[in-house]
């Protein structure tokens, strides 16, 4: 039997991974810290547990960018694409899961492979020169002494932002005689519900009152060492973006488009959604209220939306700082450390942000890994496809000197050889070619393999 691959970090990055790895005949020794030291976000032991939203956002593999990056990662059999699959809850057109459902799922199928071990407890350091290949997936939480251990070896400091969690309401204390359940212009979810999402809505007066609570409310002070850090566009704090214009909520995650109160027959001024958290049912996110306002602040403050004046919070919202590498100067195309090569890195510590963007690293890091042991030789994916375009983004595509956390989203793929084509018409044709280059890519794989 060949040697195990080491991965430190069972995320979804780290769970990934390994289940590529052992898929490829590859044993696995996957580190999780977890619960013997815990983090500012986690609650459970579980593996791939998730910390903010439960939401992997649009499931459309034709029109948008992460829903064709899902379809990508289906096909290149995906555990957390798998796992979600399994646990996905009515949200429209995204693909939301039971968090507490999708981690045990997850954990549950690492725990049965017979080639992959779960170890728990900190590596407190770098691993040691005795593991020869070794997959470092820790996100954006990575404990201190291994930070400081990555940034000595680099020489670079590494780069940080905030990424905020938005609060979880008890379903049972929503006022459904205000609210209603519709989603956005009744588009079908993957569960075929046109209606997955509770609708608080708002008119002028009571928005306005809102945005004056909002601003006014008791935030979350940073440390001195904190305080240059900067926020990730894709997940500010609500309160951040109030500050930015009294109507910027409006038409960002409060915007009525698409919605009619059925008591009125009309749009509202503003809407507040909650998406379901939970299979059963009884546990709702309100979505785009990620916040750094104190606990009892966010109480006062969110009770003051029309249907959630007895609201009963779950878990209300919290910030923490996530770390990331400048991985363009950093790491090489195959997700390996340039100053050290036995290690890669995968998931949110390479610059990636977003769920299934983690997974998505933490599968080519696998594959990459597994090719290696075998003494083969993986090519990259092409940067036609999501996969690729992610993978060339954070290993050169971007500039190292402004590098900052990204999102899939179309920008990043080549253009396509007609430039005529434009919005809809352009997306399809992308994720098109997009799927028939990851084919290619796959079958060549296999034959290789």
């Amino acid at each position: 039997m060949s040697l195990p691959v080491h991965i430190v970090g069972a995320g979804l990055a780290g769970s990934e991974a390994a289940w590529q790895l052992a898929g490829a005949g590859v044993p696995v020794v996957l580190h999780e810290m977890r619960p013997v030291r815990g983090t500012e976000a986690h609650r459970t032991g579980d593996c791939a547990e998730l910390v903010c939203s439960n939401s992997f956002r649009s499931d459309d593999p034709n029109y948008n960018a992460v829903g064709l990056l899902h379809e990508e990662m289906r096909r290149a059999g995906s555990l957390i694409m798998a796992a979600a699959d399994t646990n996905k809850l009515p949200a429209g057109g995204a693909l939301a899961v039971d968090r507490d459902g999708f981690a045990a799922d997850v954990t549950a199928r690492l725990e049965a492979h017979p080639r992959i071990r779960i170890e728990r407890g900190e590596i407190d350091g770098l691993p040691p020169a005795a593991w020869d290949t070794t997959i470092i997936a820790t996100g954006p939480l990575t404990a201190p002494r291994l930070a400081n251990a990555i940034r000595n070896l680099t020489g670079e400091a590494d780069l940080a932002f905030f990424d905020a969690i938005a609060p979880i309401v008890h379903r049972d204390s929503i006022d459904m005689e205000v609210a209603w359940f519709q989603s956005r212009y009744d588009k079908e979810g993957p569960g075929g519900g046109k209606a997955d999402y509770i609708n608080c809505p708002f008119d002028r007066p009571q928005y306005e009152a809102f945005i004056d609570a909002l601003l006014a409310g008791e935030k979350t002070e940073f440390r001195e060492w904190e305080k240059d850090t900067p926020y990730f566009d894709g997940c500010l704090p609500i309160e951040i973006m109030a500050a930015r214009g009294r109507d910027t909520l409006r038409w960002g995650p409060m915007k009525p488009v698409g919605l009619t109160d059925p008591r009125t027959g009309h749009r509202a001024w503003a809407v507040a959604q909650l998406r379901q958290d939970n299979a059963l049912g009884t546990l709702f996110n309100m979505v785009g209220f990620q916040t750094k306002l104190k606990h009892a602040e966010q109480v006062r403050v969110f009770r003051s939306i029309p249907g959630l004046g007895n609201a009963e919070f779950a878990r209300l919202g919290g910030l923490h700082r996530n770390t990331f590498l400048n991985s363009p100067r950093l790491l090489d195309a195959q997700l390996r450390l340039a100053v050290e090569p036995r290690l890669r890195f995968a998931g949110q510590i390479t610059g990636v942000e977003g769920y299934v963007e983690s997974a998505a690293i933490g599968l080519l890091a696998g594959r990459f890994a597994a090719a290696e042991r075998h003494g083969l030789s993986e090519d990259a994916p092409p940067a036609t496809t999501a996969l690729g375009a992610l993978l060339h983004h954070i290993t050169g595509g971007a500039s190292a000197e402004s590098f900052q956390p990204m999102n899939i989203n179309f920008g990043l793929f080549p253009p396509l050889a007609d430039p005529r084509l434009r919005g809809r018409e352009r997306k399809a044709a992308v994720a098109a070619r997009a799927l028939a280059d990851l084919d290619h890519w796959l079958s060549r794989s296999a034959a290789a393999a």
